[in-house]
């Protein structure tokens, strides 16, 4: 049984800092990219940031400078450290794996992040 679970997600003040943590469970995770995807309410979800099974990094121009990912394969965990947080990236942030076109990906149930002005 596969099984992403998500923790960190907290209420915090603009320009503060979080560090979201996905552990999974169920999948050969060296063999997966990782993302964090976000979704406020009535917006649709969006790609946060991903790293791949190489370790490369991607993210949002949103993020860039201010988000990092990171994955411990040993740990099965993936990791988004966020500083500079904006009340605009208030959302709920899941947690993705996928390994390939033709494979099923995998999400997470979300973990809420609430950034106050």
């Amino acid at each position: 049984q596969v099984q992403l679970v998500e923790s960190g997600g907290a209420l915090v003040q603009a320009g503060g800092s979080l560090r979201l943590s996905c552990a999974t469970s169920g999948i050969i995770f060296a063999a997966y990219t990782m993302g964090w995807y976000r979704q406020a309410p009535g917006k649709q979800r969006d790609l946060v940031a991903s790293i791949s099974t190489g370790g490369v990094a991607v993210y949002a121009d949103s993020v860039k400078g201010r988000f990092t990912i990171s994955r411990d394969n040993a740990k099965k965990t993936v990791y988004l450290e966020m500083n500079s947080l904006k009340p605009e990236d208030t959302a709920v942030y899941y947690c993705n794996a996928r390994s390939g076109a033709l494979n099923p990906a995998f999400w997470g149930q979300g973990t809420q992040v609430t950034v106050s002005s």
